[in-house]
C-alpha cells in the first residue's frame, strides 16, 4: 500500500535532507540568475536570443564571435526552443510558489518571446526552408514541437497546440513543398537494418531527394520525437477520427502513443548499450558512440515519459541507467564536463528539463533521490561560485571561473539558470524548516506535478494518497507518494 509523506517548505522528504552540499544561493539568487541571463542575451526589440555577448542584436544565423562575426548573430534556431522552454519553466515555478507578480511577469515575457520567435522564424511555416530564418533539419523542428506543446500545456492557447501538431506531422510525413519524404524511416519502405527510427535531415535543402539506406538516424531526432509524441498524446482530446490523406497535420491520441513506443523501441535497441550510454547515431552500420549530454538527457526524458504513461518498470530502469552513466562517466570531480563544440553549451539546459522529470515525477527511492539531488546541487553550486559577479552569467563550463571580460555564448550561459529554474534552492536545503504534519489541512486543493501540470482538481489528502507514485504539489507543499 502506498505511503503518503507530507513535508513542508518545498522539500520532498528526507531524501534531500542529508545531501551534504553547502548551498550559498537562495531562491532570490536563482530568480536573479534567470533575469541576468535575459539581460545579457535577449534582444529586446526582436524578442529572440543572441548568440553571444558581443552581438548587438539577434538578426540572422551565424556562428557569432567564434567566427569574428559581431554583425548580429542570433542563437541557433533549435537552441531558441530550449531558451523558450526556460520562460515556460519560470512561469510554472512562479505558479507553484504562489507568486502572482512573477506569474504575470513571465506570462507577459512568454507572450513577447513567442511573438518574436514566430515572427523571426517565418511565422512557424515549417515548410519554408529559407536558410537564414527557415527550417531545414528535422530535429530543429522537433525541438520546437516539444516547446510549443509545453506552451499549450501551460497557457492553454489552442494556437500553440496547433503549431505543435503541424510541426510533428511535417517532420513525420515530409513536405510536398520541399519534396522530402519525411523523417520516419518506415520499415515498410526500408528493409532490414535500414528501417526504423527517424532520419536526421533532408538534402538538398530547397528541393529534397528521397532518403536512402544509410542516411543518418541520430539520437537527437529519435528521442525528441518520442518526447513530442508523448506530450501530444497527453494533450490532444479523446475521440478524434483518424485522419486521411498522404500528409495529415494532426493525429489521434492513440496514434501518438503508438509511435512514441515504436520509435523508442528502435532507438533504445539500436542506439543505447547496456550501460545506458547513448550513441550519437547510425549511418547504416553499427552505432557511433560519442558522449553528448543532450542525447543522454532526451533518452532519460523519453524513458521517464513512457514510464509515467504506461507504468512499465523497464522504462524507469533505463532512465536511471542513463542518469547513472552521466554521473559516472560524463563528470570530472562530480562536475559535468563541458562540451566545447558550437551550440553544445545548451546541453546542460536540456539536461535540466529531463533530470528533473526523473527525480520528481517517477517515484524514486529516497536513496536515489538523494543521489541525484546531490549531483544537481554540486553542479549548481560550482556554477554559481564560478559565475561572473558583475553580469551574473556563467560561461557554461561550471568548473571554470567566468571573468567580466569573457565573451559568453548564450548556449553555455543557459545551463546554470535552466537548472536553477527546475531545482529551487529551497529544495536543495540541507535541513528541514518544519516537521511533517505541522500545518493543518486547509480543505480541498488542486494537485500539480512539480512542472506545473494539473493532475486533479479539488483533491483531498485521501485522493492524493491514491495517485500513482511520484512527487506532487498540494496546498503549496510537496507531497511524496510511494
Amino acid at each position: 500500500m502506498k505511503r503518503l509523506s507530507i513535508l513542508l517548505c518545498f522539500l520532498a522528504g528526507a531524501a534531500f535532507a542529508s545531501a551534504q552540499v553547502a548551498i550559498t544561493y537562495d531562491n532570490e539568487a536563482q530568480w536573479k540568475a534567470y533575469e541576468d541571463f535575459n539581460t545579457a542575451f535577449l534582444d529586446k526589440s526582436r524578442n529572440i536570443y543572441k548568440a553571444d555577448t558581443k552581438q548587438p542584436s539577434a538578426d540572422h544565423r551565424g556562428n557569432g564571435y567564434r567566427d569574428n562575426d559581431v554583425s548580429g548573430c542570433a542563437a541557433a534556431i533549435w537552441c531558441q526552443a530550449i531558451m523558450y522552454d526556460m520562460v515556460i519553466n519560470a512561469y510554472n515555478r512562479a505558479k507553484l510558489e504562489g507568486d502572482q507578480t512573477r506569474m504575470k511577469r513571465y506570462q507577459t515575457l512568454h507572450n513577447s518571446i513567442y511573438s518574436g520567435e514566430k515572427s523571426h522564424y517565418v511565422n512557424f511555416d515549417f515548410h519554408n526552408p529559407n536558410t537564414n530564418n527557415g527550417w531545414f533539419v528535422y530535429d530543429d523542428i522537433m525541438w520546437w514541437t516539444c516547446a510549443l506543446a509545453r506552451a499549450y500545456e501551460t497557457f492553454g492557447k489552442a494556437e500553440y497546440l496547433n503549431y505543435s501538431e503541424k510541426s510533428f506531422c511535417r517532420v513525420w510525413y515530409g513536405s510536398a513543398k520541399v519534396g522530402d519524404d519525411g523523417s520516419y524511416a518506415d520499415p515498410a519502405r526500408f528493409s532490414g537494418a535500414s528501417g526504423g527510427g527517424m532520419f536526421w535531415e533532408w538534402q538538398p535543402i530547397e528541393h529534397a531527394n528521397p532518403h536512402q539506406p544509410g542516411d543518418f538516424r541520430s539520437a537527437c531526432i529519435n528521442f525528441p520525437t518520442v518526447i513530442a509524441a508523448c506530450l501530444l498524446h497527453r494533450l490532444v482530446p479523446e475521440g478524434r477520427t483518424a485522419p486521411t490523406g498522404e500528409r495529415p497535420t494532426r493525429q489521434t491520441k492513440e496514434w501518438y502513443l503508438e509511435k512514441a513506443k515504436e520509435i523508442y523501441a528502435w532507438a533504445d535497441k539500436t542506439l543505447v548499450n547496456s550501460s545506458g550510454r547513448v550513441a550519437d547515431g547510425i549511418h547504416g552500420g553499427g552505432p557511433e558512440y560519442s558522449d553528448h549530454l543532450y542525447n543522454q538527457a532526451t533518452y532519460i526524458g523519453a524513458s521517464c515519459m513512457l514510464y509515467i504513461l504506461t507504468h512499465e518498470i523497464s522504462y524507469l530502469t533505463k532512465a536511471k541507467r542513463a542518469a547513472d552513466y552521466v554521473i559516472s562517466n560524463m563528470c570530472t570531480s562530480a562536475i559535468l564536463r563541458y562540451e566545447t563544440g558550437y551550440e553544445q553549451g545548451i546541453y546542460a539546459a536540456i539536461y535540466a528539463q529531463y533530470i528533473k522529470m526523473l527525480i520528481y515525477d517517477c517515484g524514486l527511492s529516497e536513496a536515489l533521490m538523494k543521489k541525484y539531488m546531490s549531483h544537481i546541487q554540486r553542479n549548481l553550486q560550482k556554477a554559481y561560485t564560478n559565475m561572473d559577479q558583475t553580469r551574473g552569467i556563467q560561461i557554461g563550463n561550471f568548473a571554470k571561473a567566468t571573468s567580466a571580460d569573457d565573451v559568453v555564448e548564450s548556449y553555455g550561459a543557459s545551463g546554470m539558470p535552466a537548472l536553477m529554474l527546475m531545482f529551487p534552492a529551497s529544495d536543495t536545503a540541507t535541513a528541514l524548516d518544519s516537521k511533517p504534519g505541522e500545518k493543518k489541512y486547509d480543505g480541498p486543493s488542486d494537485v500539480y506535478t512539480p512542472e506545473g501540470r494539473l493532475v486533479m482538481r479539488n483533491a483531498t489528502p485521501e485522493q492524493v494518497h491514491q495517485l500513482d507514485s511520484g512527487l506532487y504539489i498540494f496546498q503549496r507543499k510537496k507531497i511524496l507518494v510511494k
